[in-house]
Formats: structure tokens, C-alpha cells, sequence
């Protein structure tokens, strides 16, 4: 019998060369292999390495990454059982799979995350360190493994680190790389009870702070790019003698036309800062001005588009009333 594939009724060409060389004691019986038989190939010496409960390697050389995952996944009885759920790589791993610089290569990972349903009765073991959750994200597919999406993934990861720098190049990484919004990243550190640990909260500064800059350098951007009259940027509105009508990201004062950027910070509370900035809208709408809302997904996302929108507006200045005079106070 050959040493790294079974003789067997059921051929293995349905499954990936990881996932033919890792199996399960199960599958291994399916393809006519017994326990006896699995026992005596990983001996010292042998031709398999049991390389988790009931999982083997069905080669004597090192694991690959790529091996190391599936072995994971099966060990958390992906395929265990027909009714028994899902499961997918998430933490540390779950990054490098995705691109991620800041994350370690999948070779000098320790133990590799694997999220199940809390329900699934399996333990961490050897390099599968087992993560529960009540309701599993959605989960991508990368090189054929389940991936955790990447707010779940990030959260996964800072949960087991302490390493401040570490932490903040994540989260940062998270929104220069585009890979997710910051809401979705600090609604997972919330839910997972992250924000009470200062290193975090710091880093979550950081993340806000460079998904603002860097939607600004995309508002900047738009107005340049796509031929847009320059603004006064960063302002403050004021009735002459009268209360702040709050600020704004460009005012175009001649057309009397505002943008604002959605600089809500994810952990306010969503409804009130909603209703604050809805005051402030109808109140200079209210005052002849017109108010342009756009967020940093739709800068980067559809700029063009946001660029149209502005553009629009403007134009449309000289089919309205002329606005109240507001003073115009640099932030």
C-alpha cells in the first residue's frame, strides 16, 4: 500500500493535494484504512504523523503551512459530522491569509484559530487553539480555506495580544489597506470586551484618527481631480452676532453649499450622534444652505460619483432663494 494515499473504492481526485495528504480517521476508514492500520503507519519511524487527534498526515516530513490549516479545520470537525456546522480559520492566520504585512507568516505561527459554533463539543489541542462563538460571521474562502471575515479576524487576534505597537499596526493596516471600515472593527472589539484594556484603546485612537486623515486626503483629492471650484476647508458656521451652527468639512461660501464628512466615532452612542447631526443639517437647510453628507466608504469606494454629487449641488445654487449670510470662522 502506498505510503502517502490509501488504496481505496472512493478516489480522492474530489479533494485538494493538502486536504488528500491530511485526513481524518474517519476518512481514512472510508478509503478502507483501519484504526489498526492508521496506528501501525505512525509508529516511530513511520510513514503518517498523527498530527492532532484523529487527524494525520499522510507523509513523514514536516507539515506545509497550507496542511497546517486544513488540519486545523478538520480537527474542529469541519467535516466531521454532515449536521455538525462550520468552522473557519480566524485570528492571526485569518490576516496573513488576507494579506495582511502586519501579520506573522502562517510557517511561525504556534497554534492557528479556528472559530466554531459554541455548541461544538472539541478542545483546543496542539496547534488548534479553538475560538466559540454564538452566531459564525459569514465566512470568505481563500486558497479554498474558510477565512474569518477581518473585523471577527482582528478581534480573534487582539484578544491574545499585549503588545501595543503589534495591536496598533493591525488595526491601522485594517483601514490604510481598505480591508474594512473602522465601525466594523471597533463594534467586533466591543462585543469581544476589548475596550476596557488601555493598549487597545489607544490603538483604536489611532485607527480613527488615520481612517479621518485619510478620508480627508480622498475629500481633497475629489475636489482637485474631478474639477470642482476650490472650498474654504474645515470651518466653522456662524450667524453674525448669533449661536455656532457647528462645523463643516468644505463650504463653497458662494453657492452657499456645505459637505460633511461622517466623522462619527464608532463608539458613540449611533442614535444620538444621528440626531445631533440631523439638527444641524435642518438647521442650515433651514438658512438657504445646502448640505452634502458623504462617509469615507463612498470616498473611496465611488468618489466619482460623490464628486457629481457636489458638482450637482453646486449648479443648482442659482435656482434658489440666495441663503442667510453666515460668518465663516476657520477651525
Amino acid at each position: 500500500m502506498n505510503s502517502n494515499l490509501p488504496l481505496s473504492p472512493r478516489p480522492l481526485r474530489h479533494l485538494s493535494d493538502a486536504q488528500r495528504r491530511v485526513l481524518t480517521l474517519r476518512q481514512l476508514r472510508d478509503h478502507g484504512i483501519s484504526t489498526a492500520d492508521a496506528a501501525e503507519r505512525t509508529r516511530p519511524g513511520g510513514c503518517w504523523q498523527r498530527l492532532l487527534p484523529g487527524v494525520y498526515l499522510l507523509h513523514p516530513g514536516p507539515p506545509t503551512s497550507e496542511e497546517r490549516l486544513h488540519a486545523a479545520l478538520l480537527y474542529a470537525g469541519r467535516h466531521a459530522e454532515a449536521d455538525s456546522g462550520e468552522a473557519m480559520i480566524t485570528g492571526l492566520a485569518a490576516l496573513t491569509l488576507q494579506g495582511f504585512a502586519s501579520a506573522p507568516p502562517l510557517r511561525s505561527l504556534d497554534r492557528i484559530d479556528v472559530l466554531v459554533p459554541r455548541n461544538r463539543r472539541v478542545r483546543s489541542s496542539g496547534l488548534a487553539h479553538i475560538l466559540r462563538t454564538a452566531q459564525l460571521p459569514a465566512p470568505l474562502e481563500i486558497t479554498g480555506v474558510p477565512v474569518a471575515p477581518v473585523p471577527r479576524a482582528l478581534a480573534d487576534a487582539v484578544a491574545q495580544l499585549s503588545d501595543p505597537a503589534a495591536v496598533r499596526r493591525l488595526l491601522t493596516e485594517a483601514v490604510r489597506g481598505g480591508h474594512c471600515e473602522p465601525g466594523a472593527v471597533v463594534r467586533e472589539l466591543n462585543r469581544a470586551r476589548l475596550l476596557s484594556r488601555p493598549h487597545v484603546v489607544d490603538a483604536v485612537d489611532t485607527l480613527l484618527a488615520e481612517s479621518r486623515a485619510l478620508a480627508e486626503g480622498r475629500l481633497y483629492e475629489m475636489v482637485r481631480s474631478y474639477g470642482l471650484p476650490e472650498p474654504v476647508w474645515n470651518v466653522d458656521l456662524r450667524l453674525p452676532g448669533g449661536p455656532l451652527l457647528g462645523g463643516v468639512d468644505a463650504y463653497w461660501p458662494e453657492y452657499s453649499v456645505a459637505l460633511e464628512l461622517d466623522a462619527r466615532t464608532p463608539r458613540q452612542d449611533e442614535n444620538t450622534a444621528w440626531a445631533e447631526g440631523a439638527r444641524k443639517r435642518e438647521h442650515l437647510e433651514g438658512l438657504g444652505i445646502t448640505v452634502v453628507h458623504t462617509t469615507p466608504k463612498k470616498l473611496r469606494e465611488a468618489i466619482e460619483q460623490q464628486a457629481a454629487v457636489v458638482r450637482t449641488a453646486l449648479m443648482a445654487a442659482g435656482d434658489r432663494e440666495p441663503a442667510a449670510y453666515v460668518a465663516v470662522i476657520p477651525r
